[in-house]
């Protein structure tokens, strides 16, 4: 069954990696674990509910069990990849819309179509460093002619 945790929100990912651990150090029947980026505060956990709840147990932003079970069919939506049509090419000019590099430019160096990465190297520093990044952080300024 496929129940939801509760979490902090902002914390999901350390909830995730932290019941994962639990999970692989204590033999526990968790098969999977997700945490739709859309959905904050909320994890989804596959498993058996007396397993889930000994993962839980004194995980600092783990906040409780929602003890009805999440029918597949109502978060596929959330496990099926995004469709997003980015026309990225070489040489064209971007910026970074989020993480680390948020606001810098840089020129478009390799864009992996199967890992959706862009490897790109910033324009306004002393020495060009490439830094990959996910596309859907990254909007075209300029295209390359």
């Amino acid at each position: 069954m496929i129940y939801t945790v509760k979490t902090i929100i902002g914390r999901e990912n350390l909830v995730v990696d932290n019941i994962a651990s639990k999970a692989q150090i204590n033999d526990l029947d968790i098969k999977v674990l997700v945490h739709p980026e859309e959905i904050r505060g909320y994890v989804f956990v596959e498993g058996d509910m007396r397993d889930i709840e000994t993962a839980i147990k004194e995980i600092p932003h783990a906040r409780g069990i929602i003890r009805k079970p999440v029918p597949v069919e109502d978060i596929k939506r959330f496990l099926e990849p995004k469709k997003v049509e980015i026309e990225i090419n070489e040489g064209d000019i971007v910026e970074v819309i989020g993480g680390p590099f948020k606001g810098e430019r840089g020129k478009v160096k390799r864009y992996d179509e199967v890992k959706r990465e862009v490897t790109i190297e910033l324009i306004e520093v002393t020495v060009p460093i490439p830094v990959t990044v996910d596309a859907g952080l990254v909007k075209v300024v300029k295209k390359n002619e």
